[in-house]
């Protein structure tokens, strides 16, 4: 008998969902940093066993939309709740029941199991008691508490998954990690470098497109364009005599050495895209779909 499905990872941002789909497949698939919003797109991580294969989905933090950069990423949310076969729901350790952002999971038919993470802060009977308290608002199958970063109660995780998912032969093929291009990749670590090394709006003003990437026998060469929205922001990005840029440009060609196992060149320009997150033209050509 073979299972496989679609989990879909879902939270407020922040609550170390992208975290919890690497450590679960394995992989530094998601981008991590300790800025709210980082993941804006949907993620696709592949696990595969003899008899299951699991695909997850990594998705973008739950908030309420200020503009369509924000309507984007949470289509992204519904399309995945949409279509999972099994929902992991995940909450931090002093987290409070929002009904304005978690009324949706009230109407939803598929089997909830619900995390409670970083629980490698918890304090006296603070565990115990939370599974009490989130039994009152969230109809889940199971409430397991957990720990991405120690990795405590993973392998529970893994096994409750199983039991829901369906019956079915695997959606790809036993040797794909992800359903994501090697350029997708390139472009999110560029990203999350960029989140790293630069302060206030800067992360969130800024997108990053992969205009080339060229794989040679011992080097992979790839040329990136960083958009911004404003042009004191290029300034920024810059810095003096290029000194930022420079500093953010050997982070991403360090971190996609590691990333693709091989040498990297890395070419970087910065140019401005006006107000890009309020323009549905602008967001399609970065690729959030409607």
């Amino acid at each position: 008998m073979h299972k496989a499905g679609f989990v879909s990872i879902v939270g407020k941002p922040n609550v170390g969902k992208s975290s919890l789909m690497n450590k679960l497949v394995g992989e530094n698939l998601s981008i991590i940093t300790a800025k709210a919003q980082t993941t804006r797109h949907r993620i696709m991580g592949i696990l595969n066993g003899e008899d299951f294969q699991i695909v997850y989905s990594d998705t973008p933090g739950l908030l309420e939309p200020k503009y369509p950069l924000h309507e984007a990423m949470m289509n992204y949310v519904k399309v995945s709740l949409e279509d999972a076969d099994v929902i992991l729901f995940i909450v931090e350790l002093d987290e409070k029941y929002d009904e304005q952002l978690l009324s949706r999971f009230k109407q939803i038919k598929s089997p909830l199991i619900l995390l409670i993470n970083k629980i490698d802060l918890a304090k006296g009977s603070q565990v115990e008691d939370k599974i009490v308290y989130w039994k009152n608002f969230i109809e889940a199958k199971e409430i397991i508490p957990v720990s991405a970063l120690t990795g405590e109660n993973l392998s529970q995780v893994l096994v409750s998954i199983k039991t829901y998912l369906p019956e079915h032969p695997g959606f790809y093929p036993k040797d794909e990690l992800t359903d994501r291009s090697e350029r997708f990749f390139a472009s999110e670590i560029i990203r999350e470098k960029i989140f790293l090394n630069y302060e206030q709006e800067i992360p969130y003003s800024s997108e990053v497109s992969i205009d080339s990437f060229k794989e040679e026998e011992t080097i992979i060469r790839i040329r990136a364009t960083i958009f911004v929205e404003r042009e004191s922001q290029k300034g920024i990005v810059i810095g003096k005599g290029g000194s930022a840029l420079k500093k953010m440009g050997t982070a991403a060609r360090l971190a996609l050495e590691d990333f693709f196992g091989k040498k990297i060149f890395l070419e970087t320009h910065v140019k401005v895209a006006d107000n890009w997150r309020k323009q549905k033209l602008k967001l399609k050509q970065f690729g959030y779909s409607e």
